[in-house]
């Protein structure tokens, strides 16, 4: 026991400040989208950076990302127990060699490319094709930033991955600024930022493997491609991509789809997914990676009852959350875009696209954090088969109802079905888990579906007062110039009405969660002076790794 307690208590305080970087890198995500919103609001323009930033984009997070955690850091972690330097060494090499080659390739195809792949999308096609070529070696620069992180991550360093993005939404940010008087337009110095960051990212990470003793260079392709580890690799990344492609793609067909219902809606799709993601990212995120480890526990001891009740603790945490943040944020959408982001090139009706999008979005709030929970009791278990059938399954959903809802309700349809398509693969999970009876299974699902219905009834109250104080609120304050008056102002008054009577009526029912949850952040704010930062358990804080 005594060699195990100060690992698990390194593992918690790592954890505590992995969470907290990730949470500075969701707010500068933010941050990033606002200024791109006074770059170039939703106009052509900007719907002309959506299209060649996501092409690369798609391509990072289908190789690199999926990569890193599925294939290449088991196998390096295997190297790092059974094998001498020198092997060590030569399949970092080889490594390193075999995805310069394949990213170098997939770069100067994208670039060659370009003209031929835009023209799946309605934009600008010249202009769409010069940004898409400019952005693509963002590919091969976050690919081997990806590499680095592995590596770290494999030796259980994980802080500067953690702060990686952090220095790709400031120079996102900031270089746009400096370089805009040099560019023919806005959206080109937007560009340059994004490949300033994919450059500091790589950077960023590079010393601290050298410092770790880590040493790889260039080797022939055949000696490469025959070294049995990135063999390994490879073929554990091939499945993988199958399933990670059915995500993936809903992007790319419904940003080809929003690209033909009208100017801006793909660009005001994008940041109002920005803002469920920053949702998603403080609390989903963080309760699934908790959960994932204690799931894998329970299930090597086949402790299911344990197993159904810790997920359905779990479920009913995010509902708490989601549900009235979702209720909330479709009464107060409007005044919640126009503070972020109504400025320059952000105008009025940018506003009013991306509400309407934000609304529909909100919808789906509690399907989409629940399916980021409901996957970590297969992947507990060892099955991977039935999530990814069902991701499948939410795919062919979500693209059949953007095409339909995209032709009734505009950029809304598309958001709105990826809130049903997201419902869709929360059913389907569910019945998967009813399916494999396990202990207590059924009481905790039945449970949780109690209890959404029971907030969503609690949201739905607090909502009545305050919509009705919207219409003075709005009248007292929106004709002012300043956005930070109409749109603040009755934001906050909303926000205190809403928190008011939510929390009220908790109390009232004596809801069981939310004091369980105010417990257990009391008795760690209590101990946090005697036992410092790493104190706690995943129970007790409900803390852990976000989704950077």
């Amino acid at each position: 026991m005594s060699d195990e307690a100060p690992d698990a208590g390194r593992m918690v305080r790592e954890s505590g400040r992995l969470s907290l970087l990730t949470m500075v890198s969701r707010v500068l995500g933010l941050v990033r989208e606002m200024t791109r919103a006074a770059f170039m609001g939703t106009a052509g323009l900007a719907d002309s950076f959506t299209i060649g930033f996501m092409i690369p984009n798609f391509l990072r997070r289908l190789f690199a990302e999926g990569s890193v955690a599925v294939a290449f850091i088991p196998t390096f972690k295997g190297y790092l127990h059974d094998a001498d330097i020198g092997e060590r060494e030569e399949f970092l090499s080889a490594m390193f060699s075999a995805l310069t080659l394949l990213v170098g390739l997939a770069t100067a195809l994208g670039i060659a490319a370009a003209p031929l792949v835009v023209g799946l999308f309605d934009a600008e096609p010249v202009e769409t094709a010069i940004l898409t070529r400019l952005m693509f070696p963002y590919l091969a620069l976050v690919s081997f930033a990806a590499f680095l992180q592995g590596i770290l991550n494999s030796v259980g360093v994980f802080g500067p991955a953690a702060f990686a993005p952090i220095l790709f939404n400031i120079c996102f940010i900031t270089v746009p600024w400096a370089v805009s008087r040099f560019t023919a337009n806005p959206a080109r110095a937007m560009a340059v930022g994004v490949l300033a960051g994919g450059l500091a990212q790589a950077l960023w990470q590079l010393p601290y493997v050298l410092r770790k003793g880590f040493r790889f260079g260039f080797v022939g392709p055949r000696r490469a491609f025959r070294n049995p580890g990135v063999r390994r690799v490879l073929a554990l990344i091939a499945p993988t991509i199958v399933g990670m492609a059915a995500y993936q793609l809903n992007d790319l067909v419904c940003t080809a789809v929003a690209s033909r219902t009208g100017v801006g809606v793909a660009t005001a799709l994008t940041f109002s997914l920005r803002l469920q993601e920053l949702i998603l990212g403080i609390f989903a995120v963080s309760v699934g990676t908790v959960l994932l480890p204690e799931l894998a526990g329970l299930a090597a001891g086949r402790d299911w009852k344990s197993f159904s009740e810790s997920l359905g603790r779990a479920l009913d945490a995010i509902a708490l959350v989601t549900v009235p943040v979702a209720v909330f944020s479709m009464i107060a959408g409007r005044d919640i875009v126009s503070l972020l982001f109504e400025a320059r090139e952000f105008d009025a009706s940018s506003v009013d696209l991306t509400t309407g999008a934000f609304f529909w979005h909100m919808t789906g709030l509690f399907f989409i954090a629940a399916n980021r929970l409901l996957a970590p009791a297969f992947y507990a278990r060892g099955d991977t088969r039935n999530p990814t059938w069902a991701g499948v399954a939410s795919f062919g959903t979500n693209i059949a109802l953007a095409i339909v809802l995209a032709a009734l309700m505009g950029g809304g349809g598309i958001a709105f079905a990826l809130s049903l398509a997201s419902a869709v693969n929360t059913v389907i999970l569910v019945a998967m888990l009813l399916r494999a009876r396990l202990e207590g299974m059924e009481a905790a699902l039945r449970g949780t579906l109690a209890y959404v219905a029971k907030l969503a009834l609690l949201s739905g109250l607090a909502a009545v007062p305050t919509v009705l104080v919207a219409g003075p609120l709005e009248r007292a304050f929106g004709a002012s110039s300043s956005r930070f008056v109409s749109a603040g102002l009755p934001l906050l008054a909303k926000t205190l009405v809403f928190g008011a009577v939510g929390i009220g009526t908790l109390v009232l029912t004596k809801d069981r969660v939310a004091l369980f949850l105010f417990s257990a952040v009391a008795r760690r704010g209590r101990r946090a002076p005697a036992a410092g930062a790493g104190a706690g358990s995943a129970k007790d804080g409900n803390s852990g790794v976000g989704g950077a």
